[in-house]
């Protein structure tokens, strides 16, 4: 169906089956991403951006119960076999995985680990992979690419771990390269490489990146558009400008304040965000975020928000509707 979204969920859920009861990750989540587009996925550790992804890809852990709906390319993948699943994460979905010395097998070479895929999934037969695998370092900017392909992770420095992460998930050519927090771990030098990667790939394949993280900073580097998570819900949505420059939602304005400035005219001093996420074993039955809300009402600990439209790609889930007092200067 043309403008038919590359992947698509509806009202999805995550919870996980514990001794101390049911935590809910992720809650009534809509997501939407379109071929070659940049998604930023923003939120603090835990508010569910991760699991909302893994459990699209069949990758949770035993004790989850996923519901809703999840499709990439209108295939269903909630309840798809795992042969299937394992089809689509080689080919389709491309995942770079947080930290890099964990998703590479330390026992394996890196060009072992580079040409299984094709093999794999294009039937490659082993010099042709091997040539297609050094081509794709060449792509990720590895200098010496035959030599590294002999060699092992802990062989490589950090930055060079996450730049074979990312040519092991582009190695099928996946319509989808999907980023979980892929500059966490490296210095500010050798993360603006990796973007500038990632800002390349996307231009040079045609790749739709969605790019999940805890920095307002990093997105302004890459992502069209934005979706805040917190506490499991996706509680604003919009353009890089609307988030940056028209933000609606405390959530996201707290963010920003947390972001550090630099500036030439006097010293902003550092906000960090009152109190502490909420447990997701009990949530509070209004508005997750109202605890920690300096803008809270009444209503706020008594309902929960929808995500409503304030403009026609900008969505918010706040009863608040007075204006946010905050301006951040977005990266050139």
């Amino acid at each position: 169906m043309p403008g038919a979204p590359l992947l698509e969920a509806r009202k999805l859920n995550v919870e996980f089956a514990t001794r101390e009861g049911v935590v809910r990750a992720v809650s009534e989540v809509d997501l939407d991403l379109a071929l070659g587009e940049a998604l930023a996925i923003v939120g603090e550790s835990g508010s569910g951006k991760s699991q909302m992804l893994l459990s699209m890809l069949g990758l949770t852990a035993g004790n989850a119960r996923v519901t809703g709906s999840a499709r990439f390319k209108g295939e269903e993948l909630l309840g798809a076999s795992e042969a299937r699943l394992n089809q689509i994460r080689g080919s389709g979905i491309g995942f770079v995985f947080q930290d890099p010395m964990t998703s590479l097998n330390p026992y394996l070479s890196i060009g072992s680990q580079l040409t299984e895929p094709l093999r794999i999934h294009k039937g490659a037969d082993r010099a042709a992979a091997a040539v297609q695998a050094i081509e794709m370092l060449k792509a990720v900017h590895i200098t010496e690419p035959e030599r590294r392909m002999r060699q092992y992770p802990h062989q490589l420095s950090g930055g060079m771990r996450q730049r074979v992460a990312i040519a092991m998930a582009l190695i099928c050519r996946p319509e989808i390269l999907i980023a979980d927090e892929p500059t966490t771990a490296l210095d500010v030098t050798v993360q603006a490489q990796v973007l500038s990667l990632l800002r390349e790939i996307r231009e040079r394949f045609g790749t739709a990146v969605v790019l999940v993280t805890h920095d307002l900073g990093v997105i302004a580097e890459l992502a069209d558009r934005v979706n805040v998570m917190y506490a499991g819900k996706i509680v604003e949505r919009g353009s890089v400008e609307d988030i940056f420059y028209h933000c609606r939602h405390p959530y996201t304005e707290a963010l920003q304040r947390s972001v550090p400035q630099l500036t030439e005219l006097r010293p902003v001093r550092l906000a960090a965000i009152a109190g502490y996420p909420p447990n997701p074993m009990r949530l509070p039955p209004g508005c997750s975020f109202s605890p920690r809300c300096p803008y809270r009402l009444d209503i706020c600990d008594q309902s929960v928000p929808p995500l409503e439209s304030v403009s026609p790609n900008h969505a918010k889930a706040c009863f608040y509707e007075g204006p946010l007092g905050i301006t951040v200067e977005m990266s050139a």
